[in-house]
Parts: C-alpha cells; structure tokens; sequence
C-alpha cells in the first residue's frame, strides 16, 4: 500500500532533519506512472518544506535538494535516491512494490488504499449533501442530470471515507408558481389525464395557462389567490398540492433508480415555509430586517450599510421568498442533524444566492454556516436526441440505452448475456457520467452522442469495457490466489507501471474530497485502463506457465478492484460482461 511506502520514507526524512514523521506524509507525492520510461515512485517538492515551515529556507532550491541528497541513503525499502529541479525522489525496491501493493488481495478489496494516513488527515463527521432538487409538477428536466450525478458522486465520496452521510433531495414544492399552477388547473386540468399520464398533463397546463395569461390579467389574479390559499393552508389548495407532490415524487423515483441514486430524505420548500416567520421575527430582533419603499422586507449585504447589496426576503404582501425557505431549511437542518458540514450542488447561476444565504446566516450569529459550502456547475450544450430538443431526462436515458444497444450488436466483441437491455442501459448512464466528469464542474460543455459511446478513448464505455473484460479473464483463469505470491515474476515495465499508478489512489481521492471535483478520479481511472490495455497485450495469461500466470491474475485483479471501487465512487454501476 502507498502508506506504507509513505510512512517509510517519512521515517528517513524525520531523522535528517528532526521533525516528526507526519510532517512529512502530506509533502511526499507518487509520482506518475510512464510507460515511456522507469520513473521514480514518489518525490518530495522541496518547496513544499519551506512552505509549510517543515525546515528553514537556506539556499536555492536546487542546492538544498542536493544537500538533503547527500544525507539520505538506500535502505531495505528504497533502492534508489536521486534529485532533481528542487526535489528528491525515491525508488522503491521493485519486489517489495510488488509485495505490499497484492498481499491484500481478497481481503477487504472494498478498502483498497482507503486506509491511508494521507486520508486520515482529513475532517471526519456528518455531511448533509443537498442535490437534485427538482421542482415538483414538472416532468425531470434534463439540466436536473448534473445536479443529480454531481451530488451523488459527492455523497459517495464522502461516504467511503468515513463520514456519516445524509442525502436530501430538497424538492421545489412551494412559491409563486404553484398559484399558477393550481389556477391554471383548475380551468384546464383534469382528473383523468392526471391518472394516465401525470407529469406530462401538468407540464401540458403549466404551458396553457402561462400563455393564457399573457393575454388574460384575471389568470394572474387567480394564481395569487391560490397561492395565497396555499399560505393559509386551505383544504381546497392544500389537497391538489399534496396531489401533485405525491405523483411527481412518485415518478422522480422511477428516474433515481435509473441512475441508482438514492436520498434519505425527500425535503422540500413546503416543509419550512411554516418557520419563515420565526427567521423574520429573528431579523428584526437583531436589526437586520429592513423595509424598502416598495415595502419588501430585506437584509443589508454591504460592508457599510449602505443598502448598497441587500438580499430580499419578504414580497410586500408578507408572503416568503425562496432564500427566506432556505435560511429556515438550514437553521432546521442543522437542529435535527446537528451537521459537520452541508454541501448544495446546483448551476453556478445560484452562486449569488448561497453566498447571500451563507452572508445572513453569519449575521444571525450561526457560525456553522462557514462549514456551509455552494458545489455549482456550468450548462450542457446540445443535448439532444434523434427526435430533436428534448428536455426530458427520461428520453435522454432511453436515448443513451438505444444508441449502447445498436452498438453492442455490432461490435463482433459482445458477449452473450441474460439481459443485454439492462447492459445497455448501465453502460449508456456510466458514458453519460464519464462526458460530464471528465473536466471542471464549473465549465459549460458540449453533448456530444457519438464521441460520448465510443468503445475506444475516453469514455464510461471504455471503462465498462475494461472492467467486463478483467471478469471475463478473472472468470476463466482465477484471481491468482492459488499460489503464494512470488513479487520476482512481475517486474515487467508494464506491470510496475500499473502498481505506479495505484500507488496515486488515496492521494486522487485526497484532492477530490478537498475541492469536490469529480476529474481527478475520473481521469485515474481511464489512465488505469489504458495501462491495463497494454499489460493485457505484453502479459498474456493463457500459454504461461502455472505461477506466471497466476502471478499476472492477481495483478489483474488487484486492479478490477480497484477500478470497480473507483466507478462505484462516481456513481457508475460495473457491468461484468459485455
């Protein structure tokens, strides 16, 4: 494991220059694995000492990485030391590489490199991830896909480094347009279509009455008095709300398990609407609630009072916004969960507002709102299907299992299987989430269908290829247990190269929990499958002998693993055959 190789570099380090061992786990980094040439396996930055105040600067970089050189020697466990531009890096004795990286296989293969003391450095506790969010009477859209892959992607990783993880879908079940909703309904809605096809009629008359009522003034009145009505909880209203709540989670669901997402609550607007007057009257309370000309009540952002920036929170006829439901959501939130950290996930255009959100918080004296963190996302472009635009999730997934269905039946490769639809439908949602992990989460990209399923370069669909064709060895030849590892029948480059890379698993898992950016893993994984494409070709399994063979299984194996747990991670359900 990498710790090990961390830990015993460390101890070197610690003795020259007499700090403790845990100054140095951080500082040291696996380098990349190249197949084009025998790399070292880790490097210490020298800056990176100075920086932290580890040591004291004397000299340039260079000349303090050769004078570090000089003091450092070989031992059982590093067999080369050398130095470069303003670094020292280490070699690793090639057997033991081999040794420490497979003597765990089939032993709680799930903790690959998890127990790591660079992971360990990291805050543990409760996480509340909010992600998803739809608003509820409308059919899923589309652009609600990036919410909710991102935060579950989150949530995961979370998850499998040890924090207590609760994920809630805070639906958008309250506000405005529900007036317009439920008059709009109550003129053109009906019962009937609403059992036959639920979502689509509201959305049906959602768009009615939005155009009926660019030409008709009487319409908007009606959605103010119905939502009104709402906000008094009158049985009328409040039964057709409750209504269309239950069919849209109902179908939501349908759709997250597409996906294999999950929540642990289903939250929403409504549920604190009935607290906003307690934020209000905490406001005022404090002086921070203060009243326009226009009569909205609202908060002073500026730093000198000036009403420069302010947040509305109240419309003048006292009715709730959407922060005033979130301030309350929140202040509840952290009563019921008592959170270490909570994580939005929505598009960067809400930036403003969770800064807002967090700004007033702060000013109500909740200090924890500083462990409050905004995750946003940029737009995806052209995303459509062969019947044109489409806003749908559900036809961009049926989409997605066509197109890796006709693919499938025409590659000579494809295995016979029990349920290729199922097959299709898991890889299709893995390419999916591999074209929207694959660079920075804040950056807008292009959908793109054909580049997105190809079997070949960058995508989920090469990462379930590799996967599937690792079982199908594994399946047919043995996971290498049957004989007691010998480290000295796996030291080709090629697979030294990929013990290289795994050496960088806790540290690509470290960076994505630090900034939350799925990228890091991604890009590990499909290094992983390319160096695994090579080993395939230069390390055949079939034709060896015995314990050659059996040696290059557990290479195999250790990486199936490794590159299973890793998908799983990103959300990605691995298929066994393809």
């Amino acid at each position: 494991m990498a710790c090990f190789f961390r830990r015993s570099i460390a101890v070197k380090l610690s003795r020259i220059l007499q700090q403790p061992e845990d100054a140095f786990i951080s500082a040291l980094s696996a380098v990349p694995a190249s197949k084009k040439q025998q790399n070292a396996d880790f490097r210490l930055p020298i800056n990176t000492l100075f920086k932290d105040g580890i040591v004291p600067s004397k000299g340039d970089l260079q000349s303090q990485a050769e004078a570090l050189l000089n003091e450092l020697k070989p031992d059982s466990v590093v067999e080369d030391i050398s130095a470069g531009r303003g670094v020292i890096n280490f070699r690793v004795h090639r057997k033991i590489l081999v040794q420490k990286m497979l003597e765990t296989l089939g032993k709680d293969d799930e903790r690959f490199g998890l127990d790591s003391e660079l992971l360990n450095r990291l805050e543990k506790g409760r996480t509340l991830v909010e992600y998803s969010s739809p608003n509820i009477a409308k059919r899923f859209h589309a652009g609600h896909l990036r919410s909710t892959i991102i935060g579950n992607f989150i949530a995961n990783l979370k998850q499998c480094l040890g924090n207590e993880v609760i994920r809630v879908n805070y639906l958008g079940d309250w506000g405005m347009q529900f007036g317009i909703l439920g008059a709009g309904f109550e003129k053109y809605g009906s019962q009937e279509k609403l059992k036959e096809n639920p979502l689509q009629h509201l959305f049906d008359v959602y768009v009615q009455v939005n155009r009926e009522a660019e030409i008709n003034e009487g319409l908007w009145h009606a959605a103010r008095e119905f939502f009104r009505q709402l906000e008094h909880h009158e049985d009328k209203a409040m039964s057709l709300w409750q209504q269309f709540r239950e069919i849209s989670v109902k179908e939501y669901e349908q759709v997250y398990k597409r996906l294999g997402v999950r929540f642990d609550i289903y939250s929403g607007e409504s549920f604190h609407e009935g607290q906003t007057q307690e934020v209000v009257q905490r406001l005022q309370n404090l002086g921070l609630l203060k009243t326009t000309e226009k009569g909205t009540g609202v908060v002073d952002l500026s730093p000198t009072g000036d009403m420069s920036t302010y947040s509305t929170v109240l419309r003048s006829d006292g009715t709730s916004l959407y922060i005033t439901r979130d301030i309350a959501a929140a202040i509840d939130r952290k009563e019921k969960h008592t959170f270490h950290e909570m994580i939005y996930v929505t598009d960067k255009s809400q930036q403003n507002h969770f800064g807002q959100l967090f700004q007033i918080l702060l000013a109500m004296g909740h200090s924890w709102a500083q462990r409050c963190r905004h995750v946003s996302f940029g737009l995806v472009q052209g995303m459509k299907t062969r019947r044109g635009e489409v806003i749908f999730l559900e036809d961009i997934l049926d989409e997605a299992r066509a197109r890796m269905l006709h693919n499938m039946s025409q590659s000579i490769t494809t295995k016979d299987m029990e349920n290729p639809e199922d097959t299709a439908e898991k890889v299709g949602i893995s390419a999916l989430i591999i074209q929207d992990f694959k660079g920075p989460l804040e950056s807008d990209y292009k959908f793109e269908w054909d580049r997105m399923l190809q079997a070949k370069g960058d995508t989920g669909v090469f990462l379930q290829y590799t996967h599937a064709r690792l079982c199908s060895l594994i399946e047919m030849q043995g996971n290498g247990q049957e004989l007691e590892l010998d480290p000295s029948l796996l030291l080709e480059p090629s697979s030294i190269c990929i013990l290289q890379h795994l050496l960088r698993y806790d540290e690509v898992l470290y960076h994505s929990a630090q900034d939350l950016q799925p990228k890091h893993l991604v890009n590990f994984l499909l290094k992983l499958c390319h160096l695994v494409a090579s080993a395939l070709r230069e390390l055949p399994v079939k034709g060896s002998p015995h314990n050659v063979a059996q040696a290059r299984l557990r290479l195999f194996s250790r990486t199936r693993s490794v590159l299973a747990n890793g998908m799983r991670i990103l959300g990605i359900t691995p298929v066994y055959k393809m």
